[in-house]
């Protein structure tokens, strides 16, 4: 088992349908992930029958947060564009809104570092967040990652250009 000391990660099941539906339909939170159209159950049903598969085969992996004491989920961590051969990939977390500051995002990423880094063998983690979003640019540099670019005028959303931050944490090997 992956876990720290308040939280565990655990694969997908079935029965995180409904919750993937209803972080996947939000539209709030479309932008953070490039998507315009609502999925289907069918489609998320598909998905999670495929995000159990090996991240070498489909690129990507999702865990699920679980709370260890209350075994409640809490959100979900995404390692993307998953590159073996660079030993590089994107990470993405969403942490349900009642467990926002609660230290659980910080000690989430934290937790799949090690994980990246001792079984996947990465050399670096990377990820993408708009200019504006200071909590998470403020989370990921706590956690060690760096700033390495700022992309102008990268994303469109209602009407504006909203530019987008690239950041990297390099491991030490």
């Amino acid at each position: 088992m992956i876990s720290s000391k308040n939280i565990k990660f655990r694969a997908v099941e079935p029965i995180d349908v409904d919750q993937i539906m209803s972080w996947e339909n939000d539209p709030n939170i479309w932008h953070l992930s490039n998507t315009q159209v609502p999925y289907s159950r069918f489609d998320l049903e598909q998905y999670v029958m495929n995000a159990t598969k090996d991240i070498y085969a489909i690129k990507q992996l999702r865990l699920m947060i679980d709370l260890k004491e209350i075994a409640l989920t809490i959100g979900c961590i995404d390692l993307f564009d998953f590159e073996p051969m660079h030993r590089r990939a994107g990470l993405g977390i969403l942490i349900n809104d009642e467990s926002r500051n609660k230290g659980y995002a910080t000690e989430a990423i934290e937790l799949l570092k090690k994980y990246a880094n001792k079984n996947l063998n990465l050399h670096q983690l990377y990820c993408n967040i708009e200019e504006s979003n200071k909590i998470s640019l403020k989370l990921f540099k706590k956690c060690g990652f760096e700033i390495i670019g700022l992309k102008k005028e990268w994303n469109l959303r209602n009407g504006k250009w909203i530019n987008e931050y690239s950041l990297q944490h390099v491991f030490k090997d």
